[in-house]
């Protein structure tokens, strides 16, 4: 790690991340390397290996940025005392998210694979901290959901965040491919197929 106050290594960490984030608008995964991260950075390739040991963990760097910012949401959302239904502001959240849905379903085994265990370790708290935030909505939302019904409604929505972006989002070439196939196909938003989940998991549950 370079000499330096926390402030200035956090800063210059934060630096890569947003030129990671913005190549990512525009380019695949496997096209973002360490030398183009650079180009919009203010320092050099080489240097980046001070803050990161790999490119994947950059990603999983902005991967974590992106949990903490839906579980910033979500707390919020546990105390806003609203009485909008539960299921549009839940969905509303994840809408916001989209790029930490697209990470989870095209590239989250490249990241963690090639990521070291410390950089692995820092994202899973970052993890555990979004489950506790759902939790706390849905008690705060939903409060006749008993402890084991939250638990079933995690363990049904995160396998379920892992397939939300395909089904939000596709290429012109995959419609072609959908429309040549006779696929029978339609491309929902994010609030949209969130909310039909969580809707029909809390009938169940509450």
């Amino acid at each position: 790690m370079p000499k330096g106050s926390k402030e200035l290594t956090a800063a210059r960490r934060e630096e890569i991340i947003d030129a990671c984030a913005e190549l990512y608008e525009d380019m695949p995964f496997r096209d973002i390397t360490i030398g183009r991260i650079a180009e919009l950075t203010s320092f050099s390739r080489t240097s980046i290996y001070n803050y990161f040991g790999t490119r994947e963990e950059i990603f999983l760097a902005l991967l974590a940025r992106e949990y903490a910012a839906w579980t910033a949401d979500l707390n919020a959302l546990a105390e806003d005392g609203s009485d909008h239904p539960f299921p549009l502001d839940f969905a509303a959240l994840l809408e916001k998210r989209r790029r930490m849905l697209k990470l989870l379903s095209m590239n989250i085994y490249d990241m963690e694979s090639g990521s070291s265990l410390e950089a692995l370790t820092a994202f899973k708290e970052v993890y555990k901290g979004s489950l506790g935030a759902v939790e706390r909505c849905l008690k705060a939302r939903c409060p006749n959901i008993s402890d084991e019904g939250a638990q079933q409604f995690i363990y049904a929505l995160y396998p379920f965040l892992f397939g939300v972006y395909p089904y939000t989002s596709a290429t012109p070439k995959q419609i072609a491919a959908m429309d040549a196939a006779g696929v029978n196909y339609r491309i929902y938003t994010v609030t949209q197929i969130v909310a039909s989940l969580t809707e029909k998991l809390l009938k169940g549950l509450v």
